[in-house]
């Protein structure tokens, strides 16, 4: 299968990191983490940030009108791009790279069935498994929420609750958070390799030591793993191969990080390192849609079940 990128999804692309840096960069992004006036690191409200969501939504690419993020799988009868899983993969995975706070699956999801949300005017929820991410800043709420609690959630970007009576898992929602995965374990090892570079130890960058070398090619190894079955997942849209390319993305993700923090030493540690904010993220996208186990019932299911058609 080819996976190289056409020229409009390599415009595609970098149209949505340049909106992200140019919206979202590092500044926003620790503003976000620690408004000012709050008590103490991650103490504070998250709020979501409405104007950039609706720059979200009115955001055109590559010539293809002024329909954004949210209506990229749309028919453009019906005020959308019309492009496909591909298309969105690619997206996600960059707002997954920039830390993205937001119901951003389900409001994308939602565009054409729920009014504003194609254009970014309507934020969604959605129940997704046993939570809900962003329930309290939500215009709509697609699911049961009846007797929803709040936790307190380990990434301090994404407000949590828990619901009694879990929704049934979406493929696609389950396809997109493995795209967001996917995009922050490729910026944890560029991190890795940059502070390798960079960072000095005995008179040699520490990146000229074997044992950091290792943790950066592992890192590579196990995001371009997941690359390959998260885009091919996009293409097939079988519920196997996103089941596996979710237990792939999640794991990309969450041992990226971890690496990534022993690269980094004690200084990846701080509170100040944008590095835990990916670990946390990672962890809590791995508690959305169906878990490790679940996919891993799926994956097994499915090849007893191909087993016994080829009679093998």
């Amino acid at each position: 299968m080819d996976f190289r990128l056409g020229e409009d999804q390599l415009a595609l692309r970098a149209g949505m990191r340049e909106l992200l840096a140019r919206r979202f960069g590092r500044e926003r992004l620790r503003a976000a983490v620690d408004p000012p006036g709050q008590a103490g690191p991650g103490t504070g409200a998250v709020r979501l940030d409405r104007a950039l969501w609706r720059e979200l939504g009115e955001a055109g690419f590559f010539e293809l009108g002024e329909a954004g993020f949210f209506a990229l799988r749309l028919p453009q009868e019906r005020g959308g791009v019309g492009l496909g899983l591909p298309e969105a993969v690619l997206v996600f995975e960059e707002a997954g790279r920039a830390l993205l706070p937001g119901p951003l699956v389900a409001t994308h999801l939602a565009a054409g069935e729920v009014p504003g949300a194609a254009t970014g005017e309507c934020v969604v929820a959605a129940v997704d498994g046993h939570l809900v991410e962003w329930l309290e800043e939500a215009d709509v709420v697609r699911g049961d929420v009846a007797q929803a609690v709040a936790l307190r959630a380990v990434d301090p970007l994404t407000p949590v609750h828990r619901v009694p009576r879990a929704a049934p898992h979406d493929p696609v929602a389950a396809l997109l958070t493995a795209a967001e995965q996917l995009g922050s374990a490729g910026r944890t090892c560029a991190l890795a390799v940059q502070h390798a570079r960079t960072r000095e130890q005995f008179g040699r960058p520490v990146g000229a030591f074997q044992a950091v070398k290792h943790l950066c090619a592992e890192m590579l190894v196990r995001v371009e793993t997941a690359r390959s079955a998260v885009y091919a997942a996009a293409v097939t849209g079988d519920p196997l191969d996103i089941a596996a390319a979710r237990l792939l993305a999640d794991e990309a993700a969450e041992r990226g990080a971890r690496d990534c923090l022993q690269v980094h030493g004690g200084m990846g540690f701080t509170w100040e390192s944008d590095v835990h904010l990916h670990l946390k993220r990672a962890w809590s996208r791995a508690h959305r849609g169906p878990c490790a186990a679940q996919a891993e019932e799926a994956l097994a299911a499915g090849l007893l079940t191909a087993a016994e058609r080829s009679g093998t």
